[in-house]
């Protein structure tokens, strides 16, 4: 029996699930019992091996497919005001007895739900009460209630009406709660567990996005050191891959072996005076002096006015990215995108302008903070003392939310439950993934193992996929490794990436690499480099 097994291998009460009770008067019956106020829309029964597309997508990657026999519902919750949010959740037939939400991504994360129905879970997911992604700003306009379901509450509301259904369905309630969410997921996770500890027993949270009063107006900051558009002092598109290539031909070597990746980016001294510009140079394969100044502060802490820290810098590593996202950093920056937060969360309005940042946006920022959203609870001790358990992780190369934020949370964390007699390493472990790019991927250049089975990455695959082909085990998947640690009390010291030769199958492994709880980091000793086994874990002090 495989460890995936046997984790899941949990005595089920007997529950007679078919196909003719999925139906939304079921489920309102659950609802009106519990006095709550709330409306099921929906409910959909799926065969098994069936497809589940409530928004009608045209694309198979945007859609679960291939799941387990199962009933989908979906509610409308009422509020505060006028404000309301939808809940989604996936009762499989074979169910596992445990409960995992998936973060909010521009809606209800059918795919990530789907996703975690192979491992048998019960899974929930939440709208936060507007459809598409945050950055189109205007949902909040005029709806101060729904930015605090944006914020927080809804995510607390669809925990506590999730478990309610499924105590109605299944005839008990999860007897584990998980929940893991990647980049503003990993904020809404984090969140959650600051200000509900109760709520669940694993949280996962990737690249959180979880400071959120600075993180957009980093990300607006990023924009006007390359504005306005095609100056003197912008570093062209074309130019942020021959950068690329220059900090890995410098750093790759720097961490003990030459293999295009580089484990530490903050142990490489970078010289970019190699790209600088000379009598000769093609003005396509050369920085000048103007743009020289542009990647100094893209490489560089913004530090604001009487040595004020607001953000940590980009990586080096993350620069053939620069141009992806919602960064911008192009000579073509759309710098449009970023005015959502100032201009419609904080109430700055059109007449705010990138010229006006400044470190008193950012202190009228953290004074507003629209929907009490940023996660900045350090001291989460109360999720200890419950006995939760906390598993963060950000890839190295990740260009829209900097590293250096997790670090920053992490540090700050330990040194507030520190005094209180808790080591923060008993009940919270980050994963610093070298060569991960923004939750998923790896630049073509590093081809890093970056696969652990985190939130949105089975879906980069294909939507049918789930855990780690091949590797279902808790070495390698950060659920199970999650469930170990929770139900077995066996702590992850490392946890192994993957990257295949071709990542639409995942069928040959490229390179596989431990990727070690932070501060330790992965230490080559001999042997294929592209094998797991040859390295080891050591403390980066």
């Amino acid at each position: 029996m495989n460890l995936l097994t046997t984790l899941l291998a949990a005595p089920l009460l007997a529950y007679a699930a078919s196909s003719t009770n999925c139906s939304a008067a079921t489920f309102q019956k659950y609802v009106d019992a519990n006095g709550t106020h709330a409306h099921v829309q929906w409910a959909q029964y799926i065969p098994h091996s069936g497809s589940f597309n409530p928004e009608n997508y045209t694309s198979t990657s945007e859609y679960p497919n291939d799941l387990p026999e199962s009933c989908a519902v979906q509610v409308n919750v009422a509020s505060e005001g006028n404000s309301s949010y939808l809940v989604g959740v996936i009762f499989p037939f074979d169910w596992n007895g445990r409960m995992l939400s998936a973060a909010a991504g521009g809606g209800i994360n059918w795919v990530d739900m789907g996703t975690a129905t192979h491992y048998g879970f019960a899974t929930v997911s939440s709208n936060l009460g507007h459809q598409g992604i945050d950055t189109a700003g205007t949902w909040a306009l005029g709806r101060p209630e729904s930015v605090i379901d944006w914020g927080y509450r809804a995510w607390h509301g669809a925990t506590v009406l999730a478990k309610l259904l499924m105590e109605g369905w299944y005839g008990s309630r999860p007897k584990y709660s998980y929940f893991y969410g990647c980049s503003t997921g990993g904020r809404q996770s984090m969140k959650n567990m600051q200000l509900y500890p109760d709520d669940y027993d694993g949280i996962i949270a990737g690249a959180p996005a979880w400071w959120t009063t600075h993180q957009q107006l980093w990300n607006l900051k990023q924009t006007t050191y390359q504005a306005p558009a095609n100056s003197s002092h912008t570093i062209p598109g074309a130019m942020f891959d021959v950068i690329a290539a220059e900090v890995l031909r410098q750093c790759d070597p720097q961490d003990g072996v030459v293999d295009g990746i580089i484990s530490n980016p903050e142990g490489c001294v970078f010289n970019p005076q190699v790209l600088a510009c000379n009598a000769t140079s093609a003005n396509d394969e050369c920085v000048t002096a103007e743009q020289m100044g542009t990647l100094y502060k893209l490489h560089n802490d913004w530090v604001d006015v009487n040595q004020t820290f607001v953000y940590s810098h980009l990586f080096l590593g993350s620069e053939s990215s620069w141009l992806s996202g919602n960064i911008g950093l192009g000579e073509n920056h759309t710098i449009s995108q970023q005015y959502w937060y100032p201009r419609d969360l904080m109430g700055l309005g059109d007449d705010f302008v990138w010229q006006d940042l400044d470190l008193s946006t950012v202190e009228l920022a953290d004074t507003l903070n629209p929907g009490n959203a940023t996660a900045d609870d350090f001291n989460i001790s109360a999720f200890h003392n419950r006995g939760g358990k906390f598993i963060h992780y950000h890839g190295l190369s990740d260009s829209y939310v900097s590293p250096g934020a997790s670090i920053y949370y992490y540090d700050q964390a330990s040194s507030a439950v520190k005094p209180q007699g808790i080591e923060v390493d008993d009940f919270y472990r980050m994963f610093l993934i070298p060569g991960m790019e923004h939750c998923f991927g790896t630049p073509a250049t590093m081809n890093a193992p970056w696969y652990i089975a985190g939130p949105d990455q089975p879906a980069n695959i294909n939507t049918s996929t789930y855990s780690v082909p091949g590797y279902k085990d808790a070495k390698h998947d950060v659920v199970l490794a999650m469930m170990a640690w929770v139900e077995n009390g066996t702590a992850p010291n490392d946890i192994v990436a993957t990257v295949w030769k071709n990542e639409t199958t995942a069928t040959d492994v490229l390179r596989q690499r431990p990727i070690c709880h932070y501060p330790n980091q992965a230490r080559y000793k001999g042997g294929d480099v592209d094998d797991a086994e040859s390295w080891e874990c050591e403390s980066l002090y």
